[in-house]
């Protein structure tokens, strides 16, 4: 009678037929899996955002990804790295593949997710060098993010609130950049749409038009998507300076506009106020811009350094349109 072969025989035959996708794609299936399974609104259980999920579901996919290629032979130690960061290559992706998640939040998430599965494969390539229990200790792992996503919600989150200053020299009078501060129509994506926010997938901004309702500036912003908002002005003096406070309608951001994560105002991110100031110097007008931003995500050593880069870059592409529209009249 035939000895049935055994499942390394099996998984062998498998990654032979398929070669490396095997492992790569059920560590990115158990991650998507995972993800069906945190669905939780911000705030709750299973959320999406917490770090049982965020830190560690990428050392699953990695852990998962490893363990079947070393189930079929030894792999070197730069094949466990780069099986567990692609395996979170394929599980992010796929996640937008799905319609999960959004563009943003995958340009986001992919290096992060990467790195840290990455990491996780050296790990579960460790355990299967020198252990008898990797089986045990994938098991372990596949457990942490279902047990601790039910409860994690109670701990705090840190509510971090920054601001990042930028300034640009314009060769315009401060009259000329001000009427261009408090009415900018038909905004062109090749005029604003080189900031990073915008190439990663933030709907384009197409006008930014102020009124003076009850005696007080308001300014109407409206962006691709249907996206629309107000500013209030907390301070105005024309032609030197105004602070523009955000005012967000439950309107404001349709359906799929953004990223539920990243969307401005909500459980994660928030922009405070945006000031403008001019300045008269000799070569020009200084135009200088300050904007505080609210980061609150259990990961903010992660988080806040992407919101400042986004943030400053977007000032720095924000100041050169005002100041090229002035000096162009």
């Amino acid at each position: 009678m035939a000895t049935p072969p055994d499942s390394s025989s099996a998984l062998r035959a498998w990654i032979d037929r398929l070669g490396w996708t095997v492992p790569l794609v059920c560590g990115a299936l158990v991650g998507i899996g995972i993800r069906l399974l945190y669905w939780g609104k911000p705030g709750q259980a299973y959320d999406a955002m917490l770090r049982s999920f965020v830190l560690l579901v990428p050392i699953l996919v990695g852990a998962v990804a490893v363990y079947l290629a070393e189930r079929v032979e030894r792999r070197s130690w730069s094949d466990y790295f780069w099986i567990g960061a692609v395996a979170n290559a394929l599980f992010v992706f796929g996640t937008f593949l799905i319609m999960i998640e959004g563009i943003i939040c995958v340009v986001l998430a992919a290096p992060l997710f990467g790195l840290i599965g990455g990491l996780a494969g050296l790990a579960m390539g460790a355990v299967c060098r020198w252990t008898r229990w990797p089986r045990q200790t994938m098991y372990g792992v596949a457990a942490l993010p279902l047990l601790l996503g039910g409860f994690e919600q109670y701990l705090p989150v840190p509510q971090e609130v920054h601001s990042v200053e930028r300034a640009y020299i314009v060769s315009a009078s401060p009259e000329r950049i001000w009427s261009q501060l408090v009415v900018a129509e038909n905004i062109r994506p090749s005029e604003i749409g080189s900031a990073w926010m915008y190439r990663i997938g933030v709907p384009l901004p197409e006008s930014a038009v102020t009124e003076v309702i009850d005696g007080k500036g308001v300014r109407h912003i409206r962006m691709g998507k249907r996206i629309h908002f107000d500013q209030t002005a907390a301070d105005w003096e024309p032609n030197r300076r105004v602070r523009w406070l955000y005012r967000f309608s439950s309107d404001s951001f349709p359906a799929a506009a953004l990223d539920d994560h990243v969307r401005i105002g909500g459980t994660h991110f928030d922009v405070l106020d945006t000031e403008y100031s001019l300045r008269q110097l000799p070569a020009g007008t200084e135009l200088r811009v300050r904007m505080s931003y609210r980061v609150s995500t259990p990961f903010n050593w992660y988080a806040r350094p992407i919101a400042e880069f986004l943030i400053g870059n977007f000032e720095e592409t924000a100041l050169k349109f005002y100041g090229h529209r002035a000096e162009a009249g």
